[in-house]
């Protein structure tokens, strides 16, 4: 297999997409599909449970599969990567991501549902875990700014689908508007076939990004990076996914409209869009980007109190508020790049921060929901995302330090 040639590796910044076209092309369609299989199916489910006929306990389920899978293949894809190697890893990603989609779209029984919904989520889980390294292999000398980019396709990759699912579903059919987003699965996976096909591999990468393998992949659970990493992602996103499944009820129980608690989610996501941008720029500036992290436990303590004592006051302004919090999730996927030597590093980094966040994840909204139940009230369930926030500031201060995975897992 042929290699192409690469400019020599520098010290300083090349030119974006001189050499790099194709890469850049691949990572950033594959960061809009990360998110596809979840938002397009959720506005959709009371329509598919009328027709196929599955019950509330199954659209529980629905909603816990896509961290589920994300934590089950945050853990397994460093081993893929290492075996089949990041750009077959990515590959295989959306492959399994557009063929679940797609095929889901067909089905008329509950588990085939779930069974491909799964396959798609797992394709969208190896795709979480093995972009930030191949950003780090072909955009070393970029990272802040690729690493913007993708987080925020991510995103948009979130709001999309929810945006424009029902008006799909009511212009043409239900099946349509989940199996459309197959496209985007499928058109992600050609830039990767072609690079496979050019035989660009790591010698050409590493000379672009200026990286070595001269530190084993390693074991990330041996070093307070790791767990640092690991505990401020993990706490982000059960903080995220609570707000996300909870907001409406919180509102609605309040006083105000079911389209009102819809239209706060969107509020609460598009804030998560301003996030992805801003925070991987601000924390590749910093030598220790600790501040930020307080910045966001501030501005949660500000909206969940506004939201627990007075939700009705000032709902607009609670939302953005805690919308500003969940800046720590784009930091920590900036973080493992800047805190990792290398693409093998990366990979170790991403699988084992994202594997055990995800698992965390899972029990939020669940656990929000059954606090709430047994104690009639609100307060419960805020301390209990009250402590979650302590848990991301002590992570975070392991997370921030300016050292190395390589440096400290030994």
């Amino acid at each position: 297999m042929t290699v192409t040639a690469a400019p020599p590796a520098t010290t300083g910044p090349q030119p974006l997409l001189k050499g790099r076209l194709l890469v850049f092309a691949a990572i950033a369609m594959s960061a809009l599909t990360l998110r596809l299989a979840v938002t397009s199916f959720t506005p959709l489910a009371s329509q598919i449970s009328d027709e196929i006929g599955f019950s509330s306990t199954v659209v529980g389920v629905f909603g816990m599969l896509p961290t589920a899978l994300f934590a089950v293949f945050g853990l397994l894809t460093p081993t893929i990567g290492r075996r089949l190697g990041l750009e077959w890893t990515a590959l295989l990603g959306m492959m399994m991501a557009g063929i679940g989609m797609l095929t889901r779209a067909m089905m008329s029984d509950t588990w085939s549902l779930l069974a491909l919904s799964a396959l798609a989520l797992g394709g969208m889980g190896i795709g979480n875990v093995v972009i930030p390294p191949l950003v780090k292999r072909y955009f070393g000398d970029r990272l802040a700014l690729v690493s913007a980019i993708y987080i925020t396709g991510v995103q948009i990759g979130t709001i999309l689908p929810a945006t424009v699912a029902v008006p799909l579903a009511d212009a043409f059919d239900w099946r349509i508007s989940l199996g459309v987003w197959s496209l985007l699965g499928f058109a992600a996976a050609v830039p990767w076939l072609m690079i496979l096909a050019r035989g660009r591999g790591a010698t050409a990468a590493t000379a672009v990004s200026g990286s070595t393998e001269a530190h084993p992949s390693g074991r990330p659970w041996r070093s307070p990076v790791g767990w640092g990493m690991a505990g401020m992602f993990g706490m982000t996103s059960l903080i995220t996914y609570s707000m996300f499944t909870w907001i409406p009820t919180i509102l609605t129980e309040a006083g105000a409209s079911e389209s009102f608690g819809g239209s706060m989610v969107a509020l609460f996501s598009f804030m998560g869009l301003i996030a992805a941008f801003a925070a991987p720029n601000v924390c590749a500036r910093m030598r220790n980007p600790f501040p930020i992290v307080v910045g966001c436990a501030i501005a949660y303590a500000i909206g969940f109190t506004g939201l627990l004592v007075a939700p009705m006051a000032a709902p607009i302004l609670w939302v953005i508020v805690i919308g500003l919090g969940p800046s720590t999730f784009p930091m920590s996927l900036t973080l493992i790049n800047l805190r990792t030597r290398t693409h093998a590093g990366s990979a170790a980094l991403s699988g084992f921060t994202q594997g055990l966040g995800y698992t965390v994840a899972c029990i939020g909204p669940l656990l929000f929901g059954v606090l709430h139940e047994t104690t009639g009230g609100w307060g419960a369930p805020f301390a209990l995302l009250g402590v979650a926030v302590v848990v991301v500031l002590i992570s975070a201060w392991a997370a921030c330090k300016p050292r190395m995975l390589e440096d400290s897992w030994n």
